[in-house]
C-alpha cells in the first residue's frame, strides 16, 4: 500500500499516488489522506521533518523549512503573553535557511519531487513574483525544467541565490498585463506536450508544503494555536493552515479546537474580504473587484492580487473560514508600512510586503479585541530576511527568455 491517496472533497472519489489536480466528477479540491495518521517527525532538516504528511515518496533533504519562535519585543508592546512567529525566510541566527526568503519555497520542493516521482518532465506556472522565484530556485537545484510566466511587475522579484540554469524558462508579460493574465497564458502553455500545470491551490503538494508552517508551530508550542494570522492573495496559505489543523486534531496530541483563521487582504484589491464581509460564498467581480486592474496597480503587496482565487470551490477558503469561525481584514498601504517598520525594529529582521500586511492585521485584531491577551497566537511571517540574505550571498537576476504583449498570443510564436 502507498503512503497516501487523493480524495475528492465533494463526491468522495479516491485516486492513487499521482500528480492530479482535479476530480473527474466534480469541481472540488482534492485532499491527501495519509497512511500515517500521527505526525512522526523525521531526522531530516527543514521541511523534510514533516515527511509523514507530504504527498511524496522520497524524503526531502533541504535545510529550507519554517521555524517558530516566541516573540518577546512585539508581544510585550502589544500586551500579548503567547505570541509566536512562524518565520519563513532567511535568518541563520534563528535557524531559518529559506534562501528565496518566502514560504513559497515550501511549496516548490514537494511539488517538484512529486512531479519527478510521477514521471513529469516540465512544470508550467504563473507567478506574481515569489512563487516564480521559489520554483526557479528548486529548478536550478534539481535540473527539472520550469516554465514561469510573470507579469512585468514581478520581474524584479525573480532573483536567485545561485546562477540561473538552462532549466529555468522565464516568460515575462508587458505592463498592462497582471497576474491573472499570466495565469491564463500559463494555462495555454501547460497544454503543450510534455508540460504539466503547477495547478495553484489545486496542487496538493503545494498546500501540504505550506501547511508545514502550522505543523512546525504545533510541534514547537506543544499544541495548535488559538489564532492564525496571514496575508492572502489566493487564500491557498489559509486553506493549507486549516487542512494541517484538521490533521493535527485527528492526531489527538495537539488539541481539539481548530485555530481561528484571521486573514488579511491589501486594499484596494480585496475581493475575498468583500465577499466574506457580505456573507457570500461567491465572489461577484463587478462588486468585489470593480476596476480590478487599476486596483491591482495601486496595491502595495502586489503578490497578494489574484482575480480568480480558490475561494468558492469545495474545500476552498470560504469553507476554511466557516469551519474556523474566521475573520478577514482589509489593510491599507499605510497600515502595512507602519506595521513593517514596527515589526522590523522590535523583532530585528526585515520582512516582505505580504508579511507587513499580516503584521498589520494582528495590530488591528488586538485593537478590535479579536484576540485575548493570553491566547496562543501564530503570526505567519511568510517572507523575510532579504536584507539579511544580501549580507551573505550574491544574488542573480533571472532574465526573461521571451516577452509577451498579449495573453492570447499564438504559442508557436513563443518558440517553446
Amino acid at each position: 500500500m502507498g503512503r497516501f491517496i487523493l480524495k475528492c472533497l465533494k463526491c468522495g472519489r479516491e485516486y492513487g499516488q499521482e500528480y492530479r489536480l482535479t476530480c473527474e466528477n466534480d469541481d472540488s479540491l482534492l485532499r491527501a489522506e495519509y497512511l500515517e495518521k500521527r505526525l512522526e517527525l523525521r531526522t531530516q532538516p527543514g521541511i523534510g521533518r514533516f515527511h509523514s504528511w507530504l504527498p511524496i515518496q522520497e524524503e526531502l533533504t533541504t535545510e529550507a523549512g519554517p521555524i517558530t519562535y516566541k516573540s518577546e519585543a512585539l508581544a510585550r508592546e502589544l500586551g500579548l503573553s503567547n505570541l509566536y512567529i512562524g518565520f519563513s525566510g532567511y535568518w541563520p541566527e534563528r535557524g531559518a535557511f529559506i534562501k528565496t526568503c518566502s514560504f513559497k519555497e515550501l511549496e516548490a520542493y514537494p511539488t517538484m519531487q512529486l512531479l519527478k516521482e510521477s514521471g513529469g518532465k516540465a512544470i508550467v506556472l504563473a507567478s506574481a513574483g515569489n512563487t516564480g522565484r521559489a520554483f526557479a530556485h528548486v529548478s536550478a537545484l534539481t535540473g527539472t525544467d520550469a516554465y514561469i510566466v510573470v507579469p512585468d511587475s514581478g520581474i524584479p522579484k525573480l532573483w536567485l541565490p545561485e546562477e540561473p540554469t538552462d532549466s529555468i524558462h522565464l516568460i515575462s508579460m508587458t505592463p498592462g498585463n497582471d497576474y491573472t493574465d499570466a495565469i491564463n497564458l500559463a494555462g495555454k502553455i501547460a497544454k503543450l506536450p510534455g508540460m504539466v500545470p503547477e495547478g495553484g491551490a489545486r496542487n496538493v503538494a503545494r498546500r501540504e508544503g505550506m501547511g508545514t508552517v502550522m505543523l512546525d508551530a504545533a510541534v514547537t508550542i506543544g499544541r495548535m494555536p488559538d489564532h492564525y494570522f496571514q496575508a492572502v492573495g489566493s487564500g491557498t496559505g489559509g486553506i493549507s493552515a486549516w487542512e494541517a489543523s484538521l490533521r493535527l486534531r485527528a492526531d489527538g496530541r495537539f488539541g481539539s479546537k481548530l485555530p481561528k483563521l484571521q486573514l488579511a487582504q491589501n486594499l484596494p484589491f480585496v475581493p475575498m474580504y468583500n465577499a466574506w464581509k457580505a456573507g457570500r460564498r461567491e465572489i461577484i467581480p463587478e462588486i468585489d473587484m470593480k476596476d480590478a486592474k487599476k486596483q491591482i496597480e495601486d496595491t502595495y503587496a502586489t503578490v497578494l492580487t489574484n482575480r480568480a482565487p480558490p475561494y468558492s470551490v469545495t474545500g476552498g477558503l470560504y469553507d476554511a473560514l466557516v469551519d474556523t469561525n474566521g475573520i478577514m481584514y482589509a489593510i491599507t498601504r499605510e497600515e502595512a508600512l507602519k506595521a513593517k517598520a514596527r515589526f522590523e525594529s522590535l523583532e530585528g529582521i526585515d520582512i516582505l510586503p505580504p508579511s507587513a500586511v499580516a503584521a498589520a492585521s494582528l495590530l488591528k485584531a488586538v485593537e478590535a479585541g479579536n484576540v485575548g491577551k493570553d491566547d496562543i497566537i501564530l503570526l505567519n511571517i511568510a517572507g523575510g530576511g532579504f536584507k539579511r540574505l544580501k549580507e551573505d550571498l550574491t544574488l542573480f537576476q533571472v532574465e526573461p527568455a521571451v516577452t509577451v504583449n498579449d495573453p492570447d498570443v499564438p504559442l508557436e510564436e513563443l518558440n517553446i
